[in-house]
């Protein structure tokens, strides 16, 4: 199988180096508009890259194409993939552009269409999810998601990526990345009420930080705290009713739930690999990175149903769109 791996910024070289241990039998090739990112990659790489997708088709039969670009042009470069019949990993969109078009595209061609969601694949929110599942009562949750946006990439100007751009800013990044699982955990959403400000002067032209309560369909209510102001990176999550009391700050070890019988707080055990990547925060676990591409090839090759998909990211972006209003 030839994979091409379109964008060759930092989220191209995660799924670059991800897959050719994953996909070791495959050939990877990459694509950028950028001539430094070309001759950077091939050399770190040691993969044959090209300036353009129609130069890589030409030379190389292709069947997969992963979209790393910045998510404004992620629609028009899957509908160029589709349309050249290759199967279609994409990085989250943050925009609903051609969602129809595109999913319609894929069905007709009989093309797989996947959609990065990574933190289902993570141990702790399959783990969280799971004890959910049962529960009798509602529950409420407290959840705080934060970063000061200087320091996501702090090697590169995040006025020159997509955080940015009012269209793709960082509190929709991540809303996009966390609402998924939370609407997996907690259910649907039924009603939101929102307050958003600027608590920072970065010169961005959104709200710096929101605070959102959401109400689910169980009757259960969060609190879902996001910022890209907070000075240090944060991931908090808490879970409570008479029943049960989980606490989260961002890692596989920080899981923790009350025993009800001691009064202890007891690490929750669980089955997972833990990999970080230096440059980035603790709370990023290139595992998950790695299972959920594992989860498309096994997509691909066996036909089994997507854990997330476009149709429901659709849901996912109106949301998100409501909450931004």
């Amino acid at each position: 199988m030839n994979i091409v791996v379109i964008g060759l910024g930092s989220m191209g070289r995660r799924r670059i180096r991800l897959l050719q241990n994953i996909a070791m039998h495959d050939r990877i090739i990459g694509v950028d508009t950028n001539e430094i990112r070309v001759s950077t990659i091939s050399e770190q790489y040691k993969i044959t890259c090209y300036k353009s997708l129609a130069e890589a088709d030409e030379t190389i039969d292709i069947q997969v194409a992963f979209v790393c670009t910045s998510p404004i042009s992620h629609h028009t470069i899957i509908t160029e993939c589709l349309t050249r019949g290759w199967h279609v990993f994409t990085e989250i969109n943050l925009i609903a552009d051609d969602y129809e078009q595109n999913i319609r595209l894929a069905r007709e061609k009989q093309l797989v269409l996947f959609l990065s969601s990574t933190p289902i694949y993570r141990a702790e929110m399959k783990t969280i999810t799971r004890q959910l599942q049962d529960r009798k009562l509602p529950v409420n949750y407290i959840y705080h998601v934060g970063q000061y946006l200087p320091d996501w990439h702090p090697w590169e100007d995040f006025t020159q990526f997509f955080v940015g751009d009012k269209r793709t800013n960082g509190c929709r990044e991540i809303f996009a990345i966390e609402l998924p699982w939370i609407i997996k955990a907690f259910g649907e959403v039924m009603d939101i009420h929102v307050i958003h400000n600027r608590i920072t002067k970065l010169p961005i032209d959104y709200d710096d930080n929101y605070l959102v309560q959401l109400l689910h369909a169980d009757g259960t209510s969060g609190v879902l705290c996001v910022d890209v102001a907070c000075r240090q990176a944060v991931r908090h999550l808490e879970i409570y009713n008479e029943q049960i009391f989980l606490e989260w700050q961002g890692t596989p070890e920080t899981l923790r739930s009350k025993n009800l019988v001691t009064g202890e707080m007891e690490q929750v055990t669980m089955i997972t690999d833990y990999v970080r990547e230096a440059n980035y925060s603790e709370f990023v676990n290139e595992y998950a990175y790695a299972c959920e591409i594992q989860e498309f090839f096994e997509v691909l090759q066996t036909g089994k149903a997507m854990q997330y998909s476009m149709e429901e990211d659709v849901k996912t972006l109106t949301l998100i769109d409501q909450i931004e209003r």
